[in-house]
């Protein structure tokens, strides 16, 4: 199975939430394998999921139940490479650490980044981003 795209957390969320549905919809039109998530988004949901409270228990269930569906792809030696030139075309931007890893994973596997933050991942050159949020 080929991966095709990678999920931004934001979008993971929606679909732990299932809110908006149009993520769950376009989500389900794709097997196991072709949608994929890096081990720095599961990094972020887990710590999301560290600090809800009293909500702990029921979002862990939820990031399972996700997990059943998503493929984790181990952020690599060739993810490492292509980090050098993502941080440097956006040095000035001293917040989104995160995001730049997570966005060095995605060109490193040549596939597309789904997120609803699309302004976050400007400035990166060679990755390609969907919003399955916004209407096209």
């Amino acid at each position: 199975m080929k991966i095709r795209y990678m999920l931004d957390t934001n979008i993971c969320i929606y679909l732990m939430k299932n809110n908006p549905p149009e993520v769950a919809v376009r989500f389900a039109q794709y097997y196991v394998g072709e949608v994929v998530i890096s081990a720095i988004t599961l990094a972020e949901l887990e710590y999301g999921v560290t600090c809800s409270g009293d909500k702990a228990a029921h979002n862990q269930a939820a990031l399972d139940m996700l997990l059943e569906d998503i493929v984790v792809v181990p952020f690599d030696a060739v993810a490492a490479g292509a980090y050098g030139p993502v941080r440097l075309a956006t040095r000035d931007r001293k917040r989104d650490a995160l995001d730049k890893l997570i966005a060095a994973h995605t060109i490193a596997l040549d596939v597309t980044l789904v997120t609803n933050n699309e302004a976050d991942f400007t400035g990166y050159s060679g990755l390609n981003i969907e919003n399955w949020v916004a209407v096209h």
